[in-house]
């Protein structure tokens, strides 16, 4: 059967893996635009929200947005402040310099290429980095969990990104992400192929039970090999 479709995960597999502090994140984004002794706690409140809308994901799959984490901290943010806080994370938000070349091999076999990410971020910034790295209009689909109700694992989320990019088989589909839980166990229990990425920071996440992939890799520039012996044009 030919393959229809390969997903990706965006950070840790379109990207490189990056190990951050968050709240030494909060500290940077809070610091230009606050009295300095405010600074600790409201930093201390944003991470706060930030660490339980993600624990409101992994335990219920229920999605959040980036104003939903505002809201939650108590703050009101100004367009100043959400300026800085995309140009703190934007040195972890390059893309793998292997992903074009692969998305390209990807589309010249008549395969779709999508994109499911849990972010509280909007469509808009992750638009606004695909095009700044000259992949956007590589993807033929994408979702975003602030988009919808659900978070990868859930099947729901997986569904949604097949429509996106107009497959309807998931056993036709390829999922490719590092979470062992989130991106692995959720693909396969929709039905889809699932490839790992493995990095320094992977067995953090593993736990008892899961799924294990259809393959595993250590880089994204070794997923076309995998990807050809499943298409069959």
């Amino acid at each position: 059967m030919a393959l229809q479709a390969v997903i990706f995960d965006w950070g840790g597999t379109l990207t490189p893996w990056h190990d951050v502090e968050l709240p030494d994140m909060w500290r940077a984004i809070c610091s230009p635009h606050l009295p300095a002794d405010s600074v600790e706690t409201v930093a201390a409140a944003l991470c706060e929200a930030e660490l339980e809308l993600w624990r409101r994901g992994a335990e219920e799959h229920r999605s959040a947005t980036l104003a939903e984490l505002f809201a939650l901290a108590g703050v009101e943010p100004t367009e100043a402040m959400l300026d800085t806080h995309y140009e703190t994370w934007t040195p972890h938000t390059w893309t793998d310099p292997a992903v074009p070349g692969l998305l390209r091999a990807l589309r010249e076999r008549g395969i779709k290429v999508g994109v499911l990410s849990n972010t509280m971020w909007s469509r808009e910034l992750h638009e606004r980095i695909f095009a700044r790295d000259a992949v956007l209009d590589l993807l033929d689909g994408a979702v975003y969990s602030s988009e919808i109700p659900w978070t990868k694992p859930h099947a729901e989320a997986f569904r949604a990104a097949m429509d996106a990019v107009g497959a309807t088989d998931p056993g036709a589909c390829v999922f490719v992400g590092d979470r062992p839980y989130d991106d692995i166990h959720g693909a396969k229990a929709a039905g889809l192929r699932a490839v790992q990425i493995w990095h320094q920071t992977t067995h953090a996440f593993t736990r008892p039970g899961l799924t294990p992939p259809d393959a595993l890799i250590h880089g994204i520039g070794e997923l076309l090999p995998h990807v050809e012996t499943w298409h069959a044009p």
